[in-house]
C-alpha cells in the first residue's frame, strides 16, 4: 500500500520499532546533528524531535537510515524488487505476439495508475500565511556551515518552453525570514530551465515542498532522464498516482500532502554567497554564488512535521538514498551497456567518486569499453573512479575487489585516466566542474591484450572436499 503522506510513514516506522521519539528540549543549531551523527554510524532508528528550541514544528530526521527502512519507504522487500519490475515493463519481446499483448495487460494497466492527480482542495493548503523561515526549526548542521539550510527540500519548477515540471532536490541557505539561497548546480534540470528564465527575461516562479510521502521524496533524487516527470516516476513506486494541487501565487502544481508548501520565485539576475556547507562528500563545499530564492507564502497542514537529513562522513541517512538508485536504475544501465553483471557504489566513495563493475569480458579492451560507455552516460560523467572485475567477482564484496585490484593490474597497462565533467562538489580537481579522472581494469588479461605470460588460477578447493567438511563440521570440536 502507498503511504498517504510523511505522517502515514512515521506511523509504520513506529509499528516496525524503528523509530524514537525525543520529547525533551533540542536545539536545531548543530545539536540535533550530534545526536543524529551518533545514531547515524550505529544504524540507529529514525528520530523525531518532538521539543525543538524556539519552533512549533517536530522534526523528523534519519527516516531513510537503514537498508530496512529504506526497503519499507518505497514498500518492499528489496529495493532490487524495483528494478525486477523496471525489467518486464522494459521487456519488448513479452509485448510482440497477440497472447503476450493479453498476458501484458496487467502490466500496462499498472502504468495508466501512475500519472499524477490534480485536486482542488489539499491538505497542504490548510493554512496559508506570509512567509516567515524563523517559525521552522532549519538545522544549522555543523560549524563552519554558512547558515542554517534545509537539507531535504523538494524543488518544483516549470519550463517555461515545455510547460513540463521538474522536481529535484537542493539543499537551501536561509538568508531571512523571506529569502534562500537556490543551490542549482552547473549540470543539473534546475539551472537548465533557470537558464531559459535568464533568456526570455522573466523571472522564475519556484515552489518547495518539505516533508512528503517517501516516494516522492526519493523521486527527487533520482537520476531521470529530462522526458520522465518525477512524480510520474514517483506513482509508478507507490502504485497508486500522487495527487497534485494548484499553488496559490503561481501556476505549478505541488504534492497534495506535503507538510509545508514554500512559494516564491528566483530573479534571473540575482546572485548571493551561498556556503560553505558540510556535505555528503565528508568535506565542507566552498562557499560560491548562487541564485536567490523569495517566498512569498507558506502553506502547510495544521500540525506539520518538517523534514531534515544530516549529511557527513558516510554512513549517513542519504548513503541509502544513494543505494536504492543504483539498484533501481542498474536495469536501465544494463540496456545500454548490457555486458555489465553487477554495480556496487561503495557508501566511501559518497556516490560519484566510486563504482565497482563487474562484466561478461568477451574480447580485447572489453573493461575499458565499459569504462567509457559509463562515463557517457548522465550522472555517470561524475564517476572519478571506475573499477572493472570479472563476472565471477561480486562488486559488494570490497575484500575480494580489493584484493583483484591489488594484483591482477598492471600500472601502465591497466590504468585509463581521462579528462571530462566532475561534480560541483569535487575539491580535488584543479578546476572546478572540470578535472582527471581514473579506470582500472582488474580483470584477468588475455594473450590479446598483451600479456604473453600464462595468467594463474585461483586457488579454489574442491566442491567434494568443501562438502566432506560442511558434513563432517561437527566431528572436528571446532567452535
Amino acid at each position: 500500500m502507498a503511504y498517504k503522506d510523511l505522517g502515514d510513514f512515521i506511523n509504520t516506522l513506529e509499528k516496525k520499532e524503528q523509530l524514537r521519539r525525543i520529547k525533551v528540549e533540542v536545539d536545531s543549531e548543530l545539536e540535533i546533528t550530534e545526536i543524529v551523527d551518533r545514531v547515524s554510524k550505529e544504524y540507529g532508528p529514525a528520530l523525531l524531535f518532538e521539543n525543538v528550541k524556539n519552533s512549533n514544528y517536530p522534526v523528523l530526521i534519519n527516516a531513510f537510515g537503514t537498508y530496512e527502512r529504506m526497503n519499507l519507504a518505497l514498500g518492499v522487500e528489496k529495493i532490487d524488487d524495483i528494478a525486477n519490475d523496471i525489467i518486464e515493463l522494459l521487456d519488448v519481446s513479452s509485448y510482440i505476439s497477440l497472447m503476450n499483448k493479453i498476458k501484458s495487460i496487467p502490466k500496462l494497466t499498472r502504468m495508466l495508475k501512475v500519472f499524477p492527480k490534480k485536486i482542488n482542495h489539499a491538505p497542504c493548503q490548510e493554512i496559508i500565511e506570509d512567509a516567515d523561515l524563523d517559525t521552522l526549526p532549519v538545522l544549522k548542521c555543523w560549524p563552519e556551515d554558512g547558515g542554517r539550510f534545509m537539507t531535504l527540500p523538494l524543488v518544483i519548477t516549470k519550463d517555461p518552453e515545455t510547460g513540463m515540471q521538474n522536481m529535484g532536490m537542493y539543499r537551501l541557505q536561509v538568508y531571512d525570514k523571506k529569502t534562500t539561497g537556490m543551490h542549482w548546480h552547473l549540470h543539473k534540470d534546475g539551472r537548465s530551465i533557470y537558464e531559459k528564465y535568464k533568456k526570455i527575461g522573466k523571472k522564475m516562479p519556484v515552489n518547495v515542498a518539505l516533508g512528503c510521502d517517501p516516494a516522492v521524496i526519493y523521486s527527487a533524487t533520482a537520476p531521470l532522464p529530462k522526458e520522465i516527470d518525477e512524480m510520474l516516476f514517483a506513482g509508478f513506486l507507490r502504485k497508486k498516482p500522487v495527487e497534485l494541487v494548484k499553488a496559490i501565487t503561481n501556476d505549478i502544481y505541488v504534492p497534495a500532502n506535503a507538510e509545508f508548501i514554500l512559494e516564491g520565485y528566483v530573479n534571473i539576475d540575482e546572485l548571493k554567497l551561498e556556503g560553505p556547507f558540510g556535505d555528503h562528500t565528508g568535506y565542507y563545499s566552498l562557499a560560491d554564488m548562487y541564485p536567490v530564492f523569495h517566498i512569498e507564502k507558506i502553506t502547510r497542514k495544521k500540525n506539520p512535521i518538517y523534514p531534515a537529513t544530516v549529511v557527513g562522513k558516510p554512513p549517513m541517512e542519504d548513503c541509502y538514498l544513494g543505494k536504492a538508485t543504483e539498484r533501481i536504475f542498474l536495469p536501465l544501465m544494463k540496456m545500454y551497456v548490457p555486458e555489465i553483471i553487477d554495480m556496487n557504489f561503495p557508501l566511501e566513495g559518497v556516490f560519484h567518486n566510486c563504482v565497482i563493475v563487474s562484466i561478461d569480458k568477451k574480447y580485447p579492451g572489453h573493461a575499458k569499453k565499459v569504462m567509457h560507455a559509463l562515463w557517457g552516460m548522465g550522472q555517470m560523467m561524475y564517476t572519478k573512479m571506475i573499477i572493472v572485475v570479472d563476472k565471477d567477482v561480486n562488486p559488494q564484496d570490497l575484500s575480494t575487489v580489493a584484493w583483484k585490484v591489488f594484483n591482477n593490474i598492471d600500472a601502465k597497462r591497466d590504468l585509463e585516466i581521462v579528462n571530462g565533467p566532475l561534480d560541483a562538489l569535487d575539491h580535488a580537481s584543479n578546476l572546478p566542474h572540470f578535472g582527471n579522472k581514473l579506470g582500472i581494469d582488474a580483470t584477468k588479461k588475455w594473450k590479446e591484450e598483451g600479456h604473453s605470460r600464462e595468467w594463474p588460477n585461483d586457488i579454489i578447493m574442491k566442491d567434494e572436499i568443501k562438502n566432506l567438511v560442511d558434513n563432517r563440521w561437527n566431528e572436528y570440536g571446532i567452535e
